[in-house]
């Protein structure tokens, strides 16, 4: 990896600059999503786990990505009022921005090569979207909106996880928790 995590640049939805350095001392679920996905209903999960772990040092950062059937098509400002009003999302927003492919953002290009496996049902859904006539990524890269890479208090990269393991999936909630007790 060339650049540690924690350095590389990013943009809140607003505009304004983050990086997961400002974030050191949280267990991070870093999620890409869209609002016009059939996995969208995932932010009501996710604003769950934001709500029960995010006392104990825990943050959900939402990448919203027009990858993946240009399931993300609004602006930032529009991705924001969607997801305050159909979803009361408190957690970071940032600016959309390309997760997958030679246009994918630095963040990605590092989380993917740090965990290039994913756990959870992966092949059944790439089955399934190739059932529709796509041709879904292979790893390490991302395959879809609402891939969730969790990472240690450390910034290290601990557990990736498939589009379709829902917030409230046991191997995910497991591993959480586990990160936040180290």
């Amino acid at each position: 990896m060339s650049q540690p995590l924690a350095d590389i640049a990013l943009t809140r939805n607003d505009g304004s600059a983050d990086s997961l350095a400002a974030h050191r001392g949280n267990v991070l679920l870093v999620v890409n999503t869209a609002s016009q996905c059939g996995l969208t209903p995932q932010y009501a999960g996710l604003e769950a786990l934001q709500k029960t772990y995010g006392d104990q040092g825990f943050e959900v950062l939402g990448f919203p990505a027009n990858d993946f059937g240009a399931q993300e098509p609004g602006t930032d400002a529009e991705i924001a009022t969607f997801c305050d009003t159909g979803f009361n999302v408190s957690f970071p927003l940032f600016a959309k921005a390309s997760v997958v492919g030679a246009a994918k953002q630095p963040l990605y290009a590092a989380l993917t090569e740090a965990m290039p496996d994913k756990r959870g049902d992966a092949e059944t859904f790439r089955e399934r979207l190739k059932g529709y006539g796509m041709t879904p990524n292979e790893d390490p890269e991302v395959l879809w909106n609402f891939e969730k890479f969790l990472l240690a208090r450390d910034g290290s990269v601990v557990a990736r996880f498939s589009p379709t393991t829902t917030p409230d999936d046991a191997d995910l909630v497991s591993s959480i928790e586990q990160a936040l007790a180290q």
